[in-house]
């Protein structure tokens, strides 16, 4: 069974990230407008079946919270951001790739 896909608000962001506990988080900055944000979230999805509960992913639309947007200076979409427990800075990945390209890119386990 894969990870359930949350949608984060200002309000609910860093509680998700708490409640990780040691797994990973990664985070989907998109906006309905965006063809390309549209495009990659079948492999968000993909990347949540993978991965299953050894990692929790989330969404933010980035006109519903741009606090969160400024917050992580998301200048280009899609943007995701791999957070570690520990870890100070997110790791980042931009534009369109595959469900194994963001797992490569962020190291996620097993």
């Amino acid at each position: 069974m894969g990870s359930e896909l949350a949608h984060l608000t200002a309000d609910s962001f860093d509680a998700f990230l708490t409640e990780a506990g040691d797994r990973p988080v990664v985070v989907d900055f998109w906006a309905a407008w965006c063809a390309p944000c549209r495009a990659v979230a079948p492999e968000v999805e993909r990347l949540a079946i993978l991965k299953g509960d050894a990692i929790r992913v989330a969404k933010v639309d980035i006109d519903a919270h741009p606090i969160l947007a400024e917050r992580f200076e998301i200048r280009s979409i899609p943007t995701l951001l791999c957070f570690r427990k520990g870890e100070a800075t997110p790791k980042r990945a931009i534009g369109l790739a595959t469900a194994e390209v963001y797992a490569e890119r962020f190291a996620l386990p097993i």
